[in-house]
């Protein structure tokens, strides 16, 4: 809190001394609230941007990002630090057999999307060389749209040399390169972007406006605005469990009809592209949530899959 506190009382001397006015009649709390109506402007986010390399995406806690364009056979390692991303290696790779997106298990495809890295895995057999890293497919947004399969691992080579040009969904390379890789990453906070051919272009506008959208989004939600919070939740959204919009328009409508007081804070947010073969403009937004209301306390992990339409965040699926 004394953290917060001289956070606070530094953009008082910075943005205007009508903020200690603020502070001295309604205390803290208040000060807070008018400063987070700057984070719903999309000019404060275009001018914080401004400086920082974002081709790869926006991330505030993850520092590794590992793309994968299927049509060239290609996996590449880019590095972010202060601000800027660096390419650590290139390498060529195997995909599944059948080109697409996965929908189905033992379909040969390769899936399209972003995936976290799970675990490592090492005591396998020949066929898969000196280890695994583990993906979270089916994530959220697949099992949303129906999808299913598992196993879908980064992989090596057998020891033996023999093996066919592709795998059934995996992707494979070289032994050394493997290891290399690994070498270079922490699990915990890298993400796997899959592409079908180049993997979108991003621009600051963009993200701009996904920025803007999620402190209005949390807006709405904190005040318990229902019609404001549902505007953002695409005809399609599906929640994790399944639900569609429908029950979860009744379920929030119940939910915000006591109008209980909420605390709700984001940090770490990470927005990365989610490649796709809807022909959307999608992103994969994941992000720490700190949630206290007189009844009910969450401290984790928020996951948002939503698409850009009409210059506006649209949630898919959430998780």
């Amino acid at each position: 809190m004394i953290k917060q506190f001289l956070l606070l009382i530094l953009f008082t001397q910075i943005l205007s001394a009508d903020l200690v006015d603020i502070y001295r009649s309604k205390g803290i709390e208040a000060v807070k609230l008018e400063l987070e109506k700057e984070l719903k402007k999309k000019s404060y986010w275009d001018n914080y941007l401004k400086d920082k390399d974002i081709k790869h995406g926006y991330y505030e806690s993850i520092k590794y990002v590992i793309t994968t364009e299927k049509d060239r056979k290609r996996l590449q390692l880019h590095k972010l630090k202060n601000n800027k991303f660096e390419t650590l290696m290139t390498k060529d790779v195997f995909v599944g057999e059948v080109q697409g997106d996965k929908q189905k298990e033992g379909d040969l495809k390769t899936p399209t999307g972003t995936y976290d890295l799970t675990t490592k895995i090492t005591k396998l057999d020949q066929f898969y060389g000196p280890m695994a890293l583990v993906t979270n497919y089916p994530n959220v947004f697949d099992k949303a749209q129906k999808k299913d399969g598992y196993g879908i691992w980064i992989h090596g080579l057998p020891y033996d040399n023999k093996r066919d040009d592709y795998t059934k969904g995996c992707i494979a390379l070289e032994n050394g390169s493997l290891k290399l890789l690994d070498k270079n990453i922490n699990i915990e906070n890298s993400v796997l972007i899959i592409g079908e051919k180049n993997i979108q272009a991003i621009s600051k506008k963009q993200i701009s406006t996904i920025l803007s959208d999620i402190y209005s989004w949390k807006d709405a939600w904190r005040k318990s605005d229902i019609n404001g919070y549902l505007s953002f939740y695409n005809e399609s959204f599906k929640k994790g469990n399944g639900m569609g919009l429908k029950k979860y328009k009744k379920y929030k409508k119940r939910i915000f009809a006591k109008n209980e007081k909420k605390q709700i804070d984001f940090s770490n947010i990470n927005i990365m592209p989610y490649p796709n073969s809807l022909n959307k403009i999608m992103y994969k937004i994941v992000m720490d949530e700190d949630y206290k209301t007189k009844t009910y306390k969450f401290e984790g992990k928020k996951e948002l899959y939503i698409e850009l339409k009409n210059n506006k965040m649209s949630i898919l699926a959430e998780g």
